[in-house]
C-alpha cells in the first residue's frame, strides 16, 4: 500500500479501537443501515456529494457547500463506518439513554396519542425554565421543521390506541 493511502486509512480509524464496545449490536446495525443510506455511491466513505444527495432526498435541496464542508470536517479524515460510529459515540456522550428520552416524550403526551402538538411545545419552551424567545422558536422550526402531518411531533412506539403502520 502506498504511504499516503496507509496514512489516510490510519487517520480514518483514529481513536476507534473501542467504538464497537460503546454500542449494543442492534444499535451498530442501525448505524450501519444509516451509513449505507448516506453513502450514496457505495464506496465505503461518506463524501460531500453523498451528504448533498441524501439531504436532497430528504427535501433539503439548497444545502450550501460551506455547510457540507463543515460536516465533513468534523471528522479527522475520510468518514468510513468506524469513523461514522466514533462520531456518533462522541456526539452521544453524556446524552440520556433512549428510554429516558422516550419517557420524557410520554410525559409531554399524557393522553398517549403518540404525538406532541406544536403549539403545546412552543408554549412550554417559551414559559418554562430557560425560556425561548420568538426568534429562537422561529429558528428552531426553520432548522427542524415539524412533520406536516397532523399530529406533527411523534415519539417512538405506537400509541395505545394507534392503528398499526401500513404494510
Amino acid at each position: 500500500m502506498a504511504p499516503k493511502k496507509a496514512k489516510r486509512r490510519a487517520a480514518a480509524g483514529e481513536g476507534s479501537s473501542n467504538v464497537f464496545s460503546m454500542f449494543e449490536q442492534s444499535q451498530i446495525q442501525e448505524y450501519k443501515e444509516a451509513f449505507t443510506i448516506i453513502d450514496q455511491n457505495r464506496d465505503g466513505i461518506i463524501s460531500k456529494d453523498d451528504l448533498r444527495d441524501v439531504l436532497a432526498s430528504m427535501g433539503q435541496l439548497n444545502t450550501k457547500n460551506e455547510e457540507l464542508e463543515a460536516m465533513i470536517k468534523e471528522a479527522s479524515g475520510p468518514i468510513n463506518f468506524t469513523v461514522f460510529l466514533t462520531m456518533f459515540g462522541e456526539k452521544l456522550k453524556g446524552a440520556d439513554p433512549e428510554d429516558v428520552i422516550v419517557n420524557a416524550f410520554k410525559v409531554l403526551d399524557p393522553e398517549g396519542t403518540g404525538s406532541i402538538k406544536k403549539e403545546f411545545l412552543e408554549e412550554l419552551l417559551t414559559t418554562q425554565c430557560d425560556r425561548f424567545t420568538k426568534d429562537e422558536i422561529k429558528n428552531m422550526w426553520q432548522a427542524f421543521p415539524p412533520d406536516v402531518a397532523d399530529p406533527p411531533l411523534t415519539h417512538p412506539g405506537p400509541a395505545p390506541h394507534a392503528a398499526p403502520p401500513p404494510s
